[in-house]
C-alpha cells in the first residue's frame, strides 16, 4: 500500500512538472524582426570661403649672428689677460681676451730695430753731403724711432737717386723686416672683435698651445639668428624685411624678428629653401628653441578642413539630399592638422568628422536632426 502511494505521487510530479514547461512554452512571444535600413548620424557644417593667411609654422634654434672661435696661430704658454678666460666672462671690442708668451720673438724684434737704428745713423752723413734736402727728415725719423713702439713709416724720397741710394744701403729690406716682425707678433695675443661673451673655454692659464689648437668660442649678445627651411612653392611669397613672430613652446614669451636672408638655392632632398630670421631682444640666448610664424600669403575662397576629411587629397564628403556626396576640392596648404582647400560652395554642407564606413549614396541625418 505504501509503496504504490509513493508510486503515484511521482508520477503526479512528473505531470504537472510537463504542464508547466508546456505552459511556459507557450507563453514566450517570438522576437520581432527589425525593419528597414539603420540611418548613420553625421556632424556637419556650413561652409562660408573667406581670404586666409598662409602661416607659415617652423622651428628651430638661435645662433648668435656675431661668433667666432677662438684658434691659436703661434705656440708658447698662455698668459690669460686682466680677466679669466672662463665660460661666461664678458669683454668689450677691443680688450685682450688671452695672450701667449713671445718673450723670444719680442727679443728678436728688438735687436732688429737696434740694427736699423745703426744703418740709419750710417747714412746720414751722405744724406747731410748728398742729399741736403732730406737730412732734416732722416734725422728727425732717427730721433723718433723707440724699439719698444711700432715702427713709424719711412720718410718720403724726393727723387729717384736717393730712392736707389737708401734701397743699396738696405734701409727698406731692414723696414719691412721688422714690420714682418711686429705682424707676427700680433698672432700671440687675441682681442675681443665685438662686445660680447665666452661660451667656450679650452685652456687655462699656463696651457702649452700650439699653432691651429682651439682655444674657445665668443659670441655677441642681443642679436641672434633662426634658421627656417620653408617650402618652395612658398618662399617666392616672403621677401627680405618680412616680418615673422617668435615665440617660446609654452608660448609665455613672445619677440618679433625679421627675414634678413633668403638662400638662393633649393635643397633636392626636402625641397625646401633656407629663410634666416634676425632677432633682437631681452631673454634670448644661444641655442634657445622657439616656434616661428611668417605670414607668406593669402588664399582667397577658402575654407579650412581637418586633414583627416580629405578623401585622396582631392575630395570631401557634404550632405545632399539626406545623402553622402563626393566635393572636388583643390588643397591650397597644409597646416599641422588642417589643410586650406578651395573648389567648396558657399552654404555647402561639409561633413565635420569622419564617418566610419562611408560611400557616396550613404544615407544619413545630421546630428541636431536627431535630437
Amino acid at each position: 500500500m505504501r509503496k504504490g502511494i509513493i508510486v503515484f505521487s511521482a508520477l503526479l510530479l512528473l505531470g504537472i512538472s510537463y504542464f508547466i514547461r508546456q505552459q511556459l512554452a507557450e507563453s514566450k512571444a517570438p522576437p520581432k524582426q527589425k525593419s528597414g535600413k539603420v540611418i548613420k548620424t553625421v556632424f556637419i557644417e556650413t561652409v562660408k570661403n573667406e581670404t586666409l593667411p598662409v602661416i607659415i609654422k617652423e622651428s628651430g634654434n638661435l645662433m648668435a649672428k656675431h661668433k667666432i672661435q677662438l684658434f691659436s696661430e703661434a705656440q708658447g704658454l698662455l698668459e690669460i689677460a686682466a680677466d679669466d678666460f672662463r665660460v661666461g666672462v664678458k669683454s668689450s671690442k677691443g680688450k685682450v681676451l688671452l695672450h701667449i708668451n713671445n718673450d723670444d720673438d719680442f727679443a728678436a724684434l728688438q735687436a732688429q730695430k737696434s740694427s736699423f737704428q745703426n744703418l740709419i745713423a750710417g747714412i746720414l752723413p751722405d744724406f747731410k753731403l748728398d742729399y741736403p734736402n732730406s737730412f732734416p727728415a732722416w734725422v728727425a725719423y732717427l730721433k723718433a724711432l723707440d724699439v719698444s713702439k711700432p715702427i713709424a713709416e719711412l720718410p718720403v724720397s724726393t727723387s729717384e737717386q736717393e730712392k736707389y741710394f737708401i734701397i743699396g744701403k738696405g734701409i727698406y729690406k731692414s723696414f719691412y723686416a721688422i714690420k714682418n716682425l711686429e705682424e707676427s707678433l700680433k698672432r700671440y695675443t687675441i682681442s675681443a672683435p665685438f662686445d660680447g661673451v665666452l661660451t667656450e673655454a679650452l685652456v687655462t692659464n699656463g696651457s702649452l698651445v700650439r699653432p691651429g689648437q682651439k682655444l674657445g668660442e665668443y659670441i655677441s649678445e642681443g642679436v641672434y639668428e633662426l634658421f627656417l627651411s620653408v617650402n618652395a612653392n612658398l618662399v617666392n611669397s616672403l621677401g627680405v624685411g618680412r616680418k615673422v613672430k617668435l615665440q617660446t613652446l609654452d608660448a609665455s614669451k613672445t619677440w618679433t624678428g625679421k627675414v634678413v636672408r633668403i638662400n638662393g638655392k633649393i635643397d633636392r632632398t626636402s625641397q625646401t629653401v633656407q629663410v634666416f630670421v634676425e632677432v633682437k631682444g631681452k631673454d634670448l640666448r644661444e641655442g634657445m628653441y622657439l616656434e616661428s610664424f611668417v605670414e607668406a600669403k593669402e588664399i582667397e575662397n577658402a575654407y579650412e578642413v581637418s586633414q583627416k576629411l580629405l578623401i585622396n587629397n582631392k575630395a570631401v564628403y557634404v550632405y545632399k539630399d539626406s545623402t553622402l556626396q563626393l566635393q572636388e576640392v583643390t588643397p591650397q596648404f597644409f597646416k599641422e592638422k588642417t589643410v586650406l582647400v578651395t573648389g567648396i560652395p558657399d552654404n555647402s554642407l561639409i561633413i565635420s568628422k569622419s564617418v566610419p564606413g562611408a560611400f557616396v549614396g550613404m544615407p544619413v541625418k545630421p546630428y541636431n536632426a536627431a535630437n
